[in-house]
């Protein structure tokens, strides 16, 4: 009868240990699933997007800018006249001073001006040309020697004359590229200050104006 009971209480004991072991073993299987979901959505949290996106407003206000100035030229050219006579020569000599603004225009840019692909763009800027066609400074004209009666008309065509001298003397390729490349740098200062890692500046052909 002793031994009855003491395998009893034995095989009674030995059940309270399967399940106390199976609880265990399914408390460690519900803590490690939980630990899994937990890495995985820590994992999905630091996940990121390199895309970086220009908004319609940031394209807007680069526009908005205007005619944009990159060089500016300080100019004089001396200009003479001679009109022959009989008995003397009329001469005048005038001096001609401008300032000539060199820049892009940004209301001229192209619908698809700017290309935005992940962390690169490309844009393509207006060409470089002459922001005031009005540039010779008519306070600061002078005569340097005048013999002679001279009419408006005449003083007009030297005007015209220094005018054309003047385009022609600053409108320069050397000058060109270098207003060129002080758009194209703070150009793409802004563009990077924006994201993008990676860009692309090029300017429209003077040609097609």
């Amino acid at each position: 009868m002793n031994v009855k009971k003491t395998i009893l209480a034995l095989l009674s004991r030995f059940k309270l240990q399967i399940t106390v072991a199976i609880v265990a073993i399914v408390a460690v299987a519900m803590i490690l699933s939980w630990l899994g979901k937990t890495v995985e959505s820590a994992s999905l949290e630091i996940v990121s997007d390199d895309k970086i996106d220009i908004t319609p407003q940031q394209i807007k206000s680069i526009k908005a800018i205007g005619q944009w100035e990159f060089l500016a030229i300080n100019h004089e050219v001396m200009i003479d006249s001679v009109r022959r006579g009989i008995f003397y020569d009329d001469q005048l000599v005038r001096i001609y001073y401008g300032t000539l603004r060199l820049g892009i225009d940004m209301h001229r840019v192209k619908p698809d001006w700017i290309v935005a692909k992940g962390d690169t763009i490309a844009v393509t800027l207006p060409p470089v040309g002459l922001l005031d066609e009005d540039f010779i400074d008519e306070t600061r004209t002078k005569s340097f020697y005048e013999r002679g009666k001279w009419t408006p008309e005449a003083r007009k065509a030297m005007r015209a004359k220094a005018y054309r001298k003047m385009k022609a003397d600053c409108l320069t390729k050397k000058n060109i590229e270098i207003a060129q490349n002080n758009a194209d740098l703070q150009m793409r200062n802004i563009m990077k200050s924006m994201g993008f890692n990676n860009v692309t500046i090029r300017f429209d052909d003077n040609k097609h104006k």
